[in-house]
């Protein structure tokens, strides 16, 4: 890193980048900001800096900057305390006329990193030790570049668990056209391979992708692949239930039973006030209703819970849950604005879109905010958590 780039840091006393140390008078505390930002649970991609020799408020501390204590620094790198080894440089600097030691972390591509067993991260401008949730998020992480869950193997499928004519008559032709599926002479198994629904070499051992969009009971083997659907006579989850579905099977006919019910349970109004002609109103826009209900299920964890899609139905709104929180670049704080977008299941994405389930990526929110616009309802809601993400549709008037 550059002078320039450092000051810039060193003078930025809320970057959650950057520690400051007057001493090595606690070499524990500083283990665990380097395991804090090699994990870099805000996935900001960049290093962090830890500056030995500056107070907290950024004075110099007139440290004396000897070998020993960069060699200090260096060998908590290789100690044995902090695994995986992390990514970083130890080096003398001097900034702003101060001399000081500057550890530069870079964020690890194996997390989550144990300072002493323990998962340290970053949160704002002080360390803490990883929840349960932030340590699943740093695993997803770490699979993120390696094999995504999407096109692992489905625990205990095998080909027969696969609807091939499904998959013939949907999804190939969807796939790769019809001139090359009247060309394609390969055996099915590799069919399934090329399109990543089955694991090459494997003589069709299906991935997750594959019992996803073409298995025959997808919830044997993936617990919480499907929607629960509630329609309640009020306004809170007391009131009696009008309508119970829990609808399952592989994407395609659970689309199209989640287009049957939003169809059967709009209501629609005329509206008199537009003119010589009443044109007709519903209280939610089917699109609107599509495109959070098609997010939810693709941007849903699929691992490590049972709990299904949720669509909750009520007198003034619906709610629709999708277990697991943000995912990658995506944060609390960026969650829904236009252009962060990020995949927890980027193969399950492009099948989306094959199937025209999916017209463009990244802009599912945004289409369902400007149909509810058009519309007349109130604006789309979201609560951002580190387990679910849930929105809330209002009811027009």
């Amino acid at each position: 890193m550059t002078d320039a780039e450092l000051v810039g840091l060193l003078r930025d006393t809320e970057s959650d980048r950057v520690e400051r140390k007057a001493s090595l008078s606690d070499r524990e505390k500083i283990r665990e900001a380097i395991c804090a930002f090699a994990n870099d649970l805000p996935n900001h991609g960049k290093p962090g800096v830890i500056f030995v020799g500056v107070r907290d408020n950024g004075d110099c501390a007139n440290l004396t900057i000897t070998d020993e204590l960069l060699r200090t620094l260096a060998d908590m790198r290789g100690d044995g305390n902090i695994l995986p080894f992390p990514t970083m440089t130890v080096e003398k600097r001097t900034l702003d006329g101060c001399e000081m030691a500057v550890v530069i972390v870079y964020p690890s591509d194996d997390p989550p990193v144990r300072c002493r067993g323990r998962v340290w991260v970053r949160i704002g401008p002080r360390r803490a030790i990883a929840t349960a949730e932030e340590e699943r998020r740093l695993s997803e992480k770490r699979l993120s570049k390696a094999v995504t869950f999407d096109i692992r193997p489905a625990p205990g499928a095998r080909l027969e668990d696969l609807d091939l004519e499904m998959f013939r008559r949907v999804y190939l032709p969807a796939a790769v056209g019809e001139e090359t599926v009247a060309q394609n002479v390969r055996r099915v198994e590799d069919q399934l391979a090329a399109l990543r629904l089955a694991i090459p070499g494997s003589d069709g051992h299906p991935t997750n992708l594959g019992v996803l969009v073409v298995g025959k009971s997808p919830r044997q083997h993936l617990p919480g692949a499907y929607v629960q659907f509630v329609r309640y006579d009020g306004t809170n989850v007391t009131e009696p239930i009008k309508d119970e579905k829990e609808l399952d099977g592989p994407i395609p006919e659970l689309v199209a039973c989640l287009e049957e019910i939003f169809k059967a349970h709009i209501s629609v109004s005329l509206n008199v006030n537009t003119g010589p002609v009443a044109v007709e109103k519903p209280d939610y826009p089917i699109v609107a209703l599509r495109q959070i209900a098609m997010n939810a299920i693709l941007h849903r964890t699929y691992e490590g819970t049972n709990a299904p899609v949720r669509i909750h139905w009520f007198a003034d709104r619906v709610e629709i849950l999708s277990p697991g929180g943000p995912y990658g670049q995506v944060t609390r704080e960026t969650f829904g604005r236009p252009g962060v977008t990020d995949y927890r299941n980027p193969h399950l994405a492009e099948a989306m879109k094959h199937l025209n389930f999916v017209q463009r990526f990244g802009i599912g929110i945004e289409l369902a905010r400007r149909e509810l616009r058009k519309n007349g309802n109130p604006e789309l809601e979201f609560q951002v958590e580190d387990t679910y993400v849930l929105a809330v549709l209002r009811r027009a008037q």
